[in-house]
């Protein structure tokens, strides 16, 4: 076994996943709860998906649950998303079960991968591709050229659809609304956890041609309240994104 060929193993496996993965039905940008739901949902549909995520670690906010405490609370409603990817829950009152976040996190992602999503972590996303007034892909560097402001050019990925669930800050969306191309992102409002939960799956849509946004972006790009460590309306809003992007996809 020399070191030589332990470095060819690893360097062909990934770029051989990379070169597969140029060309896709669906980009998703962001690996946190809703992203990885959406994914699942995708691929488990016979949809070609990518999940692009800028940092080392995947899962979004969900393990430190809140202030640390890695335990989340998931509503009745969503219940079912935690039947179906298996992941253990307890009944804590009437219509709230609360889950081990690290669990809850790793069962998510492992469900994503064996249902045929590829994680690209550590790369960004540092722009979109837009021809004819519709997203067409995404464009991509390693994170840490990005942190250091390296002048290094990027790769393209071509996809039919593109999922924003980057969070809070919408980042993908950003790059419409700084070219003029949508009009605002107001940001997300106050905490208020049930308005919160309600409007994160009712804003997920398609906000820009070939453009979705999930999860808390969708809460962002709406204005809508945040809802801190509750998660089913994450959870809620991927199946919903990746439902709709099958029915288009046909």
């Amino acid at each position: 076994m020399k070191e030589v060929e332990i470095s060819r193993t690893i360097v062909e496996a990934y770029f051989n996943d990379l070169l597969e993965n140029l060309s896709l039905d669906v980009a998703i940008v962001g690996a946190g709860p809703s992203g990885m739901v959406a994914g699942y949902y995708l691929a488990k549909n016979g949809a070609k998906v990518a999940i692009f995520e800028k940092k080392l670690s995947i899962g979004g906010g969900i393990w430190g649950g809140a202030m640390g405490f890695n335990r989340i609370v998931v509503q009745e409603e969503a219940k079912e998303i935690l039947d179906e990817f298996e992941v253990n829950y307890k009944p804590f009152r009437e219509g709230l079960y609360v889950a081990d976040a690290i669990e809850t996190a790793t069962t998510l992602a492992s469900r994503a991968v064996k249902a045929g999503v590829k994680f690209f972590n550590m790369i960004e996303v540092e722009d979109l591709v837009v021809k004819e007034n519709r997203v067409a892909g995404i464009v991509i560097n390693w994170t840490p050229v990005m942190m250091t402001g390296l002048h290094v050019d990027p790769l393209t990925v071509e996809a039919k659809f593109v999922v924003d669930s980057t969070g809070h800050g919408a980042q993908i969306s950003q790059h419409l609304l700084k070219r003029g191309m949508i009009e605002r992102i107001p940001g997300e409002g106050p905490m208020w956890a049930e308005k919160g939960e309600e409007l994160t799956v009712e804003h997920t849509r398609e906000v820009f041609p070939g453009l979705y946004v999930a999860g808390m972006a969708a809460n962002a790009i709406s204005g809508a309240p945040r809802m801190g460590p509750i998660f089913g309306g994450m959870f809620l809003s991927g199946r919903k994104a990746a439902l709709e992007i099958l029915q288009k996809l046909g």
